[in-house]
């Protein structure tokens, strides 16, 4: 708010959403951030990280149905490159199903429903988007989502032993807030409304690979000949 403010040049009450538009603003709060990071938090703290970036990946194909059950014309090179990434990534993972260390069970049917949750918010907020840019969008999602979120996580804030945190924890804690959640949404919203959402949708599949070096990088995660193929056929 304080950057809407500085952007708006101290006229931020003119960038209060119209009547119209206020509903899809609060759909889109509770879609896109409350329901969707609740449903994304404890479906990996149930899962692995792998079977994680897998079955989020679905959202790209969720994205799809979504945008022709709407009548969006979907060219056959939409489809086809969407199915081809999803076939690298089944490519990637690969090993993990072959080695038995996938589990299944409520863990990824939350990230099934976290994947529905957010491509239902890239469709809903492409129109507002448009309409009010990507920093108001953001900014008045995260404020109506933000209420239902203190709530819930409340009691395990305040159970919280801030003094075991280390310094990278809170590092991690502001790559996550202010460069993911913030700047990466924002990008995400001006992308959608700029290129359209079915051109954008297939790009969700980059994540697994970045995610598989940053493992390697950090978790000492090994590559065989198999991930870097699924790597090579997703981009």
């Amino acid at each position: 708010l304080a950057l809407l403010a500085m952007v708006s040049r101290g006229r931020l009450a003119r960038t209060w959403p119209r009547r119209e538009a206020l509903p899809r603003f609060v759909l889109c709060a509770i879609v896109g951030h409350a329901v969707h990071i609740a449903a994304v938090m404890g479906g990996m703290s149930l899962s692995t990280a792998f079977s994680s970036s897998l079955v989020l990946m679905s959202g790209p194909l969720f994205t799809l149905v979504i945008l022709a059950v709407l009548g969006a014309e979907l060219r056959g090179q939409q489809i086809a490159g969407t199915l081809v990434a999803c076939a690298g990534i089944g490519l990637f993972l690969s090993d993990k199903f072959t080695g038995g260390r996938i589990t299944a069970g409520y863990g990824d049917l939350l990230l099934i429903l976290a994947a529905l949750c957010f491509s239902l918010y890239t469709v809903l907020a492409q129109r507002i988007t448009k309409r009010y840019g990507p920093l108001i969008v953001l900014s008045y999602t995260l404020l109506f989502s933000a209420p239902p979120i203190l709530l819930v996580s409340l009691p395990a804030f305040l159970q919280l032993d801030t003094a075991k945190l280390t310094p990278l924890v809170y590092v991690g804690m502001f790559w996550a807030l202010v460069m993911s959640s913030f700047l990466g949404w924002m990008m995400w919203g001006w992308v959608n409304a700029v290129r359209g959402v079915a051109r954008s949708a297939p790009f969700n599949y980059l994540m697994p690979p970045i995610a598989g070096v940053s493992a390697w990088l950090t978790l000492g995660e090994m590559f065989t000949w198999l991930k870097l193929l699924g790597a090579a056929i997703t981009m």
